[in-house]
């Protein structure tokens, strides 16, 4: 695991990250892909984990949920907006599901349904971060925010690599995988207004430069 910031970890992988999974103190955040779970488990071996929470339910994020929480016999959260579709209620990827990379991913990525242990809403705590409801990519998206230094773990509000080359970047999260982007822009702004000094996205490295972040937001569409 690489320390990122006090109590938080980023789970390895080769050659570089691209599908993150974060460790906040004890508490595991995100899952990864249904074939991430070797690594998943390997790098969680000998530490302790009280729950599993998700950013949001994207076949990427929710994969080994399962398996982690019923191996770990620990409880599963994310946020109410997302509960039906970690519980096989309504479809993991409700954007554009008809295309072929989201067909594809979801037979390859998505994990099984799971029970939604603890639901989250704006506001909650979690391993001394704040919730913060950020809807777009997905409707049940959250970032994880830590007030005493500014620390934003954010899922695919923003993605900081190029899927085509993967490179860094700071970029929106592809149209294809999100159910409104407009709203998304808007959770964007919402990051944004939580003057962040450190991002920590679903997609690609730290962002650490908060000047080229505050560049991206304000070349948004309105």
């Amino acid at each position: 695991m690489k320390n990122l910031a006090p109590g938080v970890w980023r789970l390895k992988e080769f050659p570089a990250p691209s599908i993150n999974v974060y460790l906040a103190e004890d508490v595991l955040i995100d899952a990864g892909r249904r074939w991430d779970r070797r690594r998943v488990f390997s790098e969680i071996k000998g530490r302790d984990l009280s729950i599993l929470a998700l950013t949001h339910v994207h076949p990427d994020h929710q994969g080994v949920a399962k398996d982690v929480c019923e191996a770990r016999g620990i409880p599963l959260a994310c946020h109410a907006d997302d509960v039906d579709a970690m519980e096989g209620r309504r479809p993991i990827q409700e954007a554009h599901q008809s295309h072929p990379v989201n067909r594809l991913f979801d037979r390859l990525w998505t994990g099984p349904h799971h029970k939604v242990d603890r639901v989250l809403n704006e506001g909650d705590g979690v391993a001394g971060f704040r919730v913060v409801h950020a809807p777009g990519h997905a409707r049940g998206e959250v970032i994880f925010f830590r007030e005493s230094d500014r620390v934003a773990i954010c899922g695919d509000v923003i993605r900081n690599m190029s899927y085509a080359t993967a490179l860094p970047g700071i970029k929106e999260p592809p149209e294809i995988f999100t159910a409104d982007p407009a709203e998304n822009r808007r959770s964007i702004r919402k990051l944004a207004e939580l003057n962040p000094t450190l991002i920590l996205p679903g997609h690609g490295p730290a962002v650490t430069d908060m000047a080229a972040f505050e560049r991206f937001v304000s070349r948004l569409p309105a």
